[in-house]
C-alpha cells in the first residue's frame, strides 16, 4: 500500500529537514524507504523483533518504522529493541493501523491476516483483545519524551467505517472477492474505470451486507503516528 509515501504527502517537507537527517533506518520499509537515504530494514536484513542483533546500539538519529509493529509477535519487546538503536537525543517514528480505522471491529484482521496485535490511541476500553495504548507503551520507554503522537485519517470516509454491529443483512450471492476479480479482469486495459467500477461494487456491497472496506486501499490514512525522542542522559 506504499503506507510511508502516503503519510510523507500530509507530513510535509519540513518533517525530513526535522527528523530524517543524519544515520537513518527504516524498519519493515519493504520498497517503500521512507527517505532515499534512509537504511533499509526487512526480512531479508534479519529479524525486526530482535533488530539489536543486526544493527548497533545507540546509532541512529532516527529509526523509523511504518506499519510492522503490528506484525510482531511480541510488540513491546520489539518497540524496546527499536529503541535501543536510538541515539541520545535522536528520534523514534512509529506508524501502526488504528485499530477502529483500520481493522473496524474485526478480530482477526479481516485485511491483513499476519496482524497480531492492534492499536488505539488513548481509549479506555477496546473491542480487540489485543489491543496496545500507543502512547502508553512509547511512555513506557526509557528517557523518553514523546514529541507528537496523533491520529491520521486523512481522506478517510466515516460513512464506509463499519461498526462490526452485527448486522443481519442477506448475504450475497455471489462473493465481493469473486465479483472484483471480474471486474479488474474485464477492465484491466481501462485502469480508471476499473477504479471506479471497483469502489462502486464495494460501496454497495458495505451498505447492502455490511462488508467492510480497506480505505487505506483507496489512498486513505487509517493509522496512528508517534514521534518520540530519546534524552541525552540516555547510555
Amino acid at each position: 500500500m506504499r503506507e510511508a509515501s502516503k503519510t510523507n504527502v500530509v507530513r510535509g517537507s519540513s518533517f525530513e529537514t526535522r527528523y530524517l537527517q543524519g544515520r537513518v533506518i527504516d524498519i519493515g520499509c519493504g520498497q517503500d524507504l521512507v527517505s532515499p537515504a534512509a537504511e533499509p530494514f526487512d526480512l531479508v536484513h534479519g529479524d525486526a523483533q530482535q533488530i539489536t542483533k543486526y544493527r548497533p546500539v545507540c546509532a541512529y538519529d532516527t529509526v523509523h518504522s511504518s506499519h510492522c509493529l503490528e506484525h510482531m509477535a511480541d510488540p513491546l519487546s520489539a518497540l524496546g529493541q527499536w529503541w535501543a538503536l536510538v541515539k541520545p537525543g535522536g528520534y523514534l517514528i512509529v506508524v501502526v493501523p488504528d485499530e477502529d480505522l483500520y481493522e473496524q471491529g474485526y478480530w482477526p484482521s479481516r485485511f491483513n491476516d499476519d496482524h497480531k496485535c492492534t492499536f488505539n490511541l488513548d481509549k479506555q476500553t477496546s473491542w480487540s483483545p489485543v489491543s496496545h495504548n500507543l502512547r502508553e507503551i512509547t511512555n513506557a520507554l526509557p528517557d523518553v519524551e514523546i514529541i507528537e503522537i496523533e491520529r491520521q485519517d486523512d481522506s478517510y470516509n466515516y460513512t464506509l467505517m463499519s461498526q462490526n454491529n452485527g448486522r443481519t443483512d442477506k448475504k450475497p450471492v455471489v462473493p465481493l472477492k469473486l465479483v472484483s476479480q471480474c471486474v479488474r479482469a474485464v477492465l484491466k486495459p481501462f485502469p480508471s474505470l476499473r477504479q471506479k467500477a471497483t469502489w462502486a461494487i464495494q460501496d454497495h456491497y458495505f451498505h447492502n451486507h455490511g462488508v467492510p472496506i480497506d480505505q487505506t486501499a483507496r489512498q486513505a490514512l487509517a493509522q496512528i503516528q508517534v514521534i518520540a525522542k530519546k534524552g541525552l542522559s540516555t547510555n
